[in-house]
């Protein structure tokens, strides 16, 4: 059992975020164990290529065969909506003596592999290569098509907990978000019986921190950090997780025309081959200037990429700008 004490005030101080970084790292649960979440298989496969490119040996390792995390990999987060670059620098900033109790405590009861045993007899160089190969994993596999959809379920799933807590109160909020956790107005108790690794128990007292309650697409019920001393946190599972699965229909040129206008929607078709503003602006028959409004909003939606040729510079479109396209 985990009880959460509250005292005056720590209710109003309680708040949800979401975090990419904990998200990156807990979905690497689904390649030590793809049968939990099912949810995530379509993703699975189509991300496997690339994932077999990166430092598997470690990144596998970060997860122990009970499913626990060592904490320092997944810190609270510092405001509702963390950037995972600025996540992963502070992640990088870890005491060297942390990554050893940490990596212990998540391989409690099962023995460390090789990879970890041996990387923490230089502590700080097995953090730099987890960063390293945290970032890989991120750009290469997860921020190209994967974090936009999991980003828009977060979002949809704070604003539902918002909505039932204005309405409804905190007794059906925290209800909602695992039956297992019973609110009796200063004391929240998560029971978690029948696990098949069960929890430490734990009373973590709030005392003015602030309780931030992050969702998760990678939980099957709620926890918190292995170290109750830690700054309070409850994970739970994300309401509509399992859409994640769910393909949305292909792009057409009408559909795209209707979302970014027609000049921008023939802007980013004509760009199926790199060109500079004065280049399109030539064949828009209009003016530079107006054409180079509408490649710097693409370029900010992240449909271009762009790179200085002698004195000009030539867009082209990112990888997200092909697929909105679809084939040419």
């Amino acid at each position: 059992m985990i009880e959460f004490r509250f005292v005056v005030g720590d209710l109003a101080r309680t708040s949800f975020a979401y975090s990419p970084l904990q998200e990156a790292v807990y979905s690497l649960r689904c390649w030590r164990d793809p049968a939990r979440y099912p949810h995530q298989r379509p993703w699975l496969r189509r991300l496997a290529p690339a994932f077999r490119r990166q430092d598997t040996e470690l990144l596998t390792a970060l997860i122990a065969p009970s499913m626990w995390v060592p904490d320092f990999m997944t810190p609270r987060p510092e405001r509702p909506r963390p950037v995972f670059a600025q996540q992963l620098t502070a992640l990088g900033t870890t005491p060297p003596h942390v990554l050893a109790a940490d990596f212990g405590a998540a391989y409690a009861n099962h023995p460390m592999p090789p990879v970890v045993r041996e990387g923490l007899t230089d502590p700080a160089a097995l953090l730099d290569r987890v960063t390293g190969a945290l970032a890989a994993y991120w750009h290469d596999c997860l921020a190209p098509d994967w974090w936009p959809r999991v980003h828009t379920i977060l979002e949809s799933d704070l604003a539902h907990r918002g909505k039932v807590l204005a309405e409804e109160g905190a007794g059906s909020l925290f209800a909602s978000l695992d039956p297992r956790l019973d609110w009796n107005g200063e004391v929240l108790t998560l029971v978690k019986k029948l696990d098949r690794h069960p929890w430490p128990e734990a009373d973590i007292q709030i005392g003015g921190r602030g309780l931030v309650i992050i969702p998760t697409m990678f939980a099957l019920g709620a926890h918190t950090n292995i170290d109750p001393s830690l700054p309070p946190i409850l994970c739970y599972p994300a309401r509509g997780r399992a859409t994640i699965s769910e393909t949305p229909p292909p792009a057409t040129g009408e559909a795209l025309t209707r979302l970014l206008g027609a000049p921008r929607a023939r802007i980013l078709h004509l760009l199926r081959e790199p060109a500079s503003t004065t280049e399109l602006a030539h064949r828009l028959a209009v003016t530079p200037g107006a054409v180079s409004q509408h490649l710097s909003v693409l370029y900010d939606a992240g449909l271009l990429t762009r790179a200085r040729s002698g004195r000009s510079v030539r867009y082209a479109r990112s990888e997200l700008g092909e697929r909105l396209c679809g084939p040419s």
